[in-house]
């Protein structure tokens, strides 16, 4: 290629490999900074052969690997020096075992007894967002709350008190938002394949960050200890 090809001439050429690639798609990922073909002098967007390459390696990644922009924009630095590696294959649990049904919700009393909490604590626990029940029906918790009122419990016998575990349902919280973004282009797709892919990197990923700051944890205390 020489004077490049206009970006009508790429996607006739890519369509029989990818389907669904449209001109709004690669403008689109124009915008994102993933290529940037030069242009004429009238205007218009050519590309020559690394910019057809750079363009098949993403439709490529968001094929076969589902994997989003943020992802492939970062894979990209290895690409261009040769030195990418294969994605790996996630090595979390199964995501049946994160999104299954974990049981009913219960009452207040039910979160008392189970969890060996006072009804101060438990409203002290509310209060701090530490522990947040159900909008519907009121008063009732969700199963994943009644196994944080049990870890609450065991962190309040030991001396802390319901605003001291708030940077833990804050820290949760920022996981969530990360992880929901990492995913968000996936679920947007709507696909079955692209649902199942947000799923294994959902249970990969919140598998990863609690084996991670366990072990930060664990560094921090042997410090604590001297050790």
């Amino acid at each position: 290629m020489h004077e490049g090809l206009s970006i009508g001439e790429v996607i006739s050429l890519l369509r029989e490999e990818f389907p669904d690639v449209t001109v709004s798609k690669v403008r689109f990922l124009e915008s994102q900074g993933l290529i940037s073909p030069r242009r004429s002098p009238s205007g218009y967007r050519l590309f020559d052969d690394d910019d057809v390459a750079r363009l098949r390696y993403i439709l490529q990644q968001q094929r076969d690997h589902f994997l989003p922009l943020k992802v492939i924009k970062s894979k990209l630095t290895m690409w261009e020096r040769g030195e990418e590696t294969p994605v790996p294959a996630p090595s979390g649990p199964p995501p049946d075992q994160l999104f299954a049904p974990s049981g009913a919700p219960v009452d207040r009393d039910e979160l008392r007894r189970t969890s060996g909490l006072s009804s101060r604590q438990v409203s002290d626990l509310v209060e701090h967002h530490v522990l947040v029940p159900l909008e519907e029906p009121p008063e009732r918790y969700a199963p994943e709350e009644v196994a944080v009122a049990v870890q609450a419990q065991r962190l309040m016998a030991y001396g802390l008190e319901a605003r001291h575990l708030r940077s833990i349902r804050l820290s949760s919280e920022r996981d969530f938002e990360l992880l929901d973004a990492l995913v968000l282009p996936l679920l947007r797709s709507r696909s079955p394949e692209g649902r199942q892919r947000a799923a294994e990197i959902l249970a990969g990923a919140a598998d990863a960050i609690g084996k991670m700051r366990a072990a930060m944890v664990a560094e921090g205390l042997r410090e604590v200890m001297g050790e």
